[in-house]
């Protein structure tokens, strides 16, 4: 039986570079982590994990865009001002449901990443 997402996976070719985007741009604490980079998990604080996997082979092919994850933010707007200052890729603009907004980026390997805000209720 399926109980939850036990973490979310994204394949990165350069872990420093990756790893340089979710721990200083997007301000996310390194977890569990392998000196080598080989795997890297980020814990977020109202649950959920992210983890990133660098292949220890090099011949093996990297599928881009295959996976998204979406992480719920306080504030879009601030963020939002707050990636472009940092360079960070969009992709699109932002989309308004009936119960969120989202806005869609690229990290520094190419994987979406959506940023979710819900409406104020």
């Amino acid at each position: 039986m399926l109980r939850k997402i036990a973490f979310t996976m994204f394949t990165v070719e350069d872990a420093t570079r990756a790893r340089g985007f979710y721990e200083d741009v997007l301000g996310l604490t390194r977890g569990m982590a392998s000196a080598s980079g080989t795997w890297t998990e980020y814990d977020l604080p109202d649950g959920g994990c992210l983890a990133l996997f660098r292949h220890p082979d090099p011949s093996v092919a990297r599928t881009a865009g295959g996976a998204s994850v979406a992480f719920e933010v306080e504030d879009l707007d601030a963020l939002t001002t707050r990636l472009r200052a940092a360079g960070v890729r969009f992709q699109g603009g932002v989309i308004a449901g009936p119960r969120c907004r989202m806005q869609t980026i690229a990290d520094s390997e190419g994987n979406s990443i959506i940023l979710h805000q819900l409406a104020a209720t």
